[in-house]
């Protein structure tokens, strides 16, 4: 049988082609993204399994935990495979109650990506997103300081490559006339289409769009439409709502996560789930006909 993988392809990030499903790796800490699991070796198996079935590109934060999802990514993986892409983010910081207060100074981001290095256990990091922390959404400020910060530790060597998360067109925009933009992490899913025209326009230039929150975030999907799809073909809503993301445009690459094998390999499946006319008709009509 073919791999699920295999199926829903590949496309670049950065130097290197990955499978359009990766692993989100944020539900391996403890509750509410801080502390350790509730259970470090399924965490450890999850990681272990992902890669099993042809992961290879994790998306990971040393603000995870904090720590604690960078350090189950090493337990698990180091050394790592050669064809493993580890993208991290850097830009907030967590507070003893759980906040994410923004952390973008320079001095704040060189000890983030610091971080990122001394516990993920490497010498480089593959691709570094700066995450804008807006919670209410990303505003029209400038981020030239903190890109520039973060384009100079590439020049030192310890970034391959940059990417931005949760950005407005005209902060894509300003990061790109600073240096290369390697993908765009940003809010998107199946009801959630305000970045329609920005995946057309990086489809057109070759650079991956990689929405968070595919699957509703903290509060899955529901659409009766989505179900109605979901029985019909004998897939789990999430699976469908995957699948629809991948349908949606070429450089579309997803990080779903979970802490169990079982889960994760429910949602790697969702590759090999096919969509017809019908199906992606009745999907599009949930949130808005996105644009071709």
């Amino acid at each position: 049988m073919t791999n699920p993988l295999e199926r829903a392809g590949q496309f670049p990030l950065g130097d290197r082609s990955v499978h359009r499903l990766g692993y989100g790796a944020m539900q391996l800490s403890g509750p509410h993204v801080m502390g350790p699991p509730a259970d470090r070796a399924a965490a450890v198996a999850v990681l272990r399994r992902a890669v099993e079935l042809g992961v290879d590109h994790i998306d990971t934060s040393d603000y995870y935990g904090p720590h604690v999802t960078n350090e189950v990514i090493r337990e698990a993986l180091h050394p790592y495979p050669d064809d493993l892409v580890l993208v991290t983010k850097v830009g907030a910081r967590r507070t003893p109650e759980g906040g994410w207060p923004e952390a973008l100074s320079p001095e704040e981001l060189r000890s983030a990506v610091q971080d990122n290095l001394d516990h993920l256990g490497v010498d480089v990091l593959d691709v570094v997103n700066l995450r804008i922390t807006q919670i209410a959404g990303p505003g029209e400020r400038s981020i030239a300081e903190s890109f520039e910060a973060l384009a100079a530790m590439q020049q030192e060597g310890l970034i391959r490559h940059l990417g931005v998360s949760h950005v407005t067109t005209q902060q894509l925009a300003e990061a790109r006339s600073i240096a290369p933009v390697v993908c765009v992490q940003n809010h998107y899913n199946l009801v959630h289409r305000h970045d329609d025209p920005m995946i057309d326009a990086l489809a057109r230039e070759g650079v991956p769009f990689v929405p968070f929150f595919p699957l509703g975030g903290f509060t899955p999907l529901q659409s009766a439409a989505l179900d109605t799809v979901a029985r019909r073909l004998e897939a789990s809503p999430m699976q469908v709502a995957l699948a629809w993301l991948l349908a949606r445009s070429p450089n579309v690459l997803l990080i779903p996560g979970t802490s169990t094998v079982a889960h994760l390999e429910e949602n790697l499946t969702a590759g090999a789930l096919a969509l017809g006319p019908r199906e992606l008709e009745e999907l599009d009509a949930i949130g808005g006909t996105p644009t071709a």
